[in-house]
């Protein structure tokens, strides 16, 4: 990490899990452990449990956010939810184009754009996840790809609006598979991430975006992988489904 130009973000994404009940006694147990971090916190949850999570989360340093929003303000878009309605809800973050929503429904680098450019057209701040595949690592084009998904997700948004966008590297072959990328790993592809930022928008441009890594991080190698200087904390799974493991990452990078 490097605290003195960007801010360190450790952000839970629970997927599909946890009910309205269920995330109101996680969120109680996670709040006494995470006070006082010196990083952000944040929580993104399932759309149904947003309101009680906004409710529990008031007056804490733990801000809310959602796992997914749709590109258009309105409209015939049965069960999709805009950035609007995620905003009125108290909801501050959203993540875009997480693999799971590629891989099983059908998000493209063209409308992870979209959404990306939706949100924070309503003042939302955007977790947009890149990440490569085993085969394309195997193949040699990793730095390739994930430029090119970092620069098609930035298309159309100006060096002002990047101050709400958050790039999360999540190596497709090591989410939800208990294979971590090593911390050399994790660091180059956040450098490549970084990279991208930087022929867009210029090197002191991109010093300054905070770029998470994402991928199996854990409380057993959280801290070797926020000493990399280009990893500025992560988007967690499975580890944030248990709060002393969340914690425990989130001591990491307030160190």
């Amino acid at each position: 990490m490097k605290k003195s130009v960007r801010r360190a973000v450790i952000a839970g994404n629970w997927k599909m899990n946890n009910t309205p009940s269920q995330a109101k006694a996680l969120i109680e147990e996670m709040k006494p452990l995470v006070a006082g971090a010196d990083c952000d916190v944040v929580l993104c949850v399932p759309f149904i449990d947003i309101p009680v999570a906004i409710e529990a989360t008031k007056g804490t340093n733990i801000k809310i956010g959602a796992e997914n929003v749709h590109f258009k303000a309105s409209g015939a878009y049965t069960g999709e939810v805009s950035a609007d309605m995620l905003k009125e809800a108290g909801v501050e973050y959203v993540v875009i184009g997480h693999s799971e929503r590629r891989q099983y429904f059908g998000e493209t680098d063209q409308t992870v754009n979209l959404r990306t450019i939706a949100a924070v057209n309503a003042g939302l701040k955007a977790i947009v996840c890149v990440g490569e595949t085993l085969e394309q690592r195997e193949l040699g084009y990793t730095e390739t790809l994930l430029k090119y998904q970092t620069k098609m997700a930035l298309t159309n948004i100006s060096a002002e609006q990047l101050k709400n966008i958050i790039i999360a590297y999540e190596p497709v072959w090591a989410i939800g598979t208990g294979v971590t990328a090593t911390a050399d790993q994790a660091d180059e592809g956040n450098g490549f991430v970084r990279a991208a930022i930087a022929e867009k928008y210029g090197a002191d441009v991109a010093e300054t975006v905070t770029v998470q890594y994402g991928g199996s991080m854990n409380p057993k190698n959280a801290d070797e992988l926020v000493e990399k200087v280009n990893v500025d904390g992560g988007l967690i799974g499975g580890a944030s489904l248990k709060a002393p493991d969340f914690a425990a990452i989130v001591k990491a990078a307030s160190k």
